[in-house]
């Protein structure tokens, strides 16, 4: 048994230990109440002055709170303010710092250069989309090909104009574009106005405009889900569809992509995340887009999301599979962040529709099997190419195969199908 002598000082040292745990537990958590403050008034208030002035002014009671835990009483011998004065010099400092960053406009970079042969569509519906045609030396009667980038909101306007323009030596016009609120295309300056009807509604207008009976549709990713919405809402507009790697049209789990990310990729996206006017931003953009999109613009957001392709390439792709061609992608940031929830239409107007359509799935995409097979379950013509070797953008990690199936399957040529309901062999995506 200690010596009673022993117990006063062990005593008094946990008491310090648990106080600097508690305070620094709750300096950790003055940031996330901040964003809570942030998030909870801009329900009742607009203002960005009001709501930021608010976020910081909790920001910095709670973390007054947390320093006057963490940090030790005086000696007997140092007046008691010397403990009050630290405490307000390493606030001031902090709370200064991260004012600095939340209420200074980061720099935005120039909007994006154009594009070989890009061109611009003022649509009825109010939308302003750029866009690259190529056209067939030899036009044939067959339906336009329009490719429909996925993200939402990520797009490569010359990259993909230049790999899908091989249709055209078909006989197809070939249009690229990018959708509203990315790449080159206009922003909205509320970002409520994003989301999956606009886009049909877009694609109808550019539909009309080429005065073109039908359509053949290549929807990657999420630009699949856009075309399965077209489908269900302008049946009769569609010639055929390929779904390249096709986004579930029930929405997929949270971290899909990020789970995949090794750990100094993880830490980049982390930081990336972290700076206070990035996190101000996702938040009320999560609440109140309108009130972040008047706090931080759209080319100071996309710049601050530049750097996504990037981070989240590698675990887009198999780890075995060489070098691709770089991609100049582009963020459209508060397209990204738009609630984009599938409505039930989507599934509901596809069900038992005869669309020749194919389906596009390469061995380590991260999208789930299922996301696949729910399309070749509902769609009554769609058939499924697996590639192995190819990751979620397929068609650049394995182009040839994957430009050739796409050219079988619009010349009604035989294709090798993969009709197992389970993945097949090798397959390292999620079920």
């Amino acid at each position: 048994m200690p010596l009673p002598g022993w117990r006063r000082p062990v005593r008094r040292g946990l008491r310090v230990l648990g106080r600097a745990l508690a305070g620094a537990g709750v300096i950790v958590l003055a940031p996330v109440l901040a964003l809570a403050t942030l998030a909870g008034l801009s329900t009742v208030a607009a203002s960005p002055t009001v709501l930021l002035g608010a976020a910081l002014a909790a920001f910095a009671a709670i973390l007054f709170l947390g320093l006057l835990l963490l940090l030790p009483r005086p000696a007997a011998r140092l007046p008691r303010w010397s403990r009050a004065l630290a405490i307000l010099g390493v606030e001031s400092v902090v709370v200064w710092q991260v004012a600095t960053a939340t209420l200074h406009p980061l720099d935005p970079a120039a909007a994006p250069a154009p594009v070989a042969g890009q061109r611009t569509w003022t649509l009825p519906t109010g939308s302003t989309l750029a866009y690259v045609a190529t056209v067939p030396k030899r036009p044939r009667a067959v339906p336009p090909v329009v490719f429909l980038h996925g993200g939402p909101g990520l797009s490569d306007l010359g990259g993909d104009a230049r790999f899908f323009g091989a249709l055209a030596a078909e006989g197809h016009a070939v249009y690229v574009y990018d959708q509203l609120g990315a790449g080159r295309s206009a922003r909205l300056p509320d970002p409520r106005g994003y989301g999956l009807t606009r886009d049909v509604e877009d694609l109808e207008a550019i539909r009309a405009h080429l005065k073109a009976e039908r359509l053949v549709l290549v929807g990657h990713s999420s630009g699949a889900r856009l075309a399965a919405g077209y489908l269900a809402r302008h049946p009769e507009r569609v010639a055929k569809l390929v779904l390249s790697s096709p986004a579930d049209l029930a929405p997929a789990p949270a971290g899909v992509t990020l789970a995949r990310l090794d750990l100094a990729r993880d830490r980049d996206l982390a930081l990336t995340l972290l700076h206070p006017r990035v996190l101000a931003a996702y938040t009320l953009a999560r609440v109140n887009p309108a009130t972040a999109h008047a706090v931080v613009g759209d080319r100071e957001l996309d710049t601050r999301f530049a750097g996504y392709p990037r981070l989240l390439a590698p675990p887009r792709r198999c780890a075995s599979a060489g070098r691709t061609a770089a991609r100049d992608a582009s963020v459209g940031a508060y397209a990204t962040l738009a609630d984009r929830p599938t409505p039930a239409w989507v599934r509901q107007g596809i069900t038992g529709k005869a669309v020749p359509v194919l389906v596009i799935k390469g061995a380590c995409d991260h999208q789930s099997w299922s996301s696949a097979t729910g399309y070749l379950h509902a769609l009554a013509r769609a058939r499924l190419v697996y590639l192995p070797g190819a990751g979620h953008d397929a068609y650049r990690d394995q182009p040839a195969a994957y430009l050739a199936a796409v050219r079988a399957f619009l010349a009604d040529r035989p294709l090798r199908d993969y009709t197992g309901d389970q993945p097949p062999p090798g397959y390292q995506g999620p079920p």
